[in-house]
């Protein structure tokens, strides 16, 4: 599983933080941060899902209020939001 983090997009409510580990705070920019995330374009990142947080992943991507956060499966259909 995948997950995408359109940082642009992020308006730093930190919900996902809150719901998944694989986030955390940037408090200076006011965004949060794809932890172990490469960038894919500007301001977009991806990152691995360790099998074990996979359900934590889906949670943060659903409450992120602007769907800044997508989450795929192995084959690359798009499951969240």
């Amino acid at each position: 599983m995948q997950i995408e983090f359109d940082r642009d997009t992020c308006i730093g409510m930190f919900q996902c933080v809150a719901e998944w580990d694989g986030f955390e705070k940037d408090e200076d920019a006011g965004k949060a941060v794809l932890l172990d995330g490469e960038e894919a374009d500007s301001d977009t990142f991806v990152a691995e899902v360790p099998t074990d947080e996979e359900l934590d992943a889906k949670f943060a991507a659903r409450v992120c209020p602007v769907d800044a956060i997508s989450v795929y499966d192995d084959d690359g259909e798009r499951l969240v939001p």
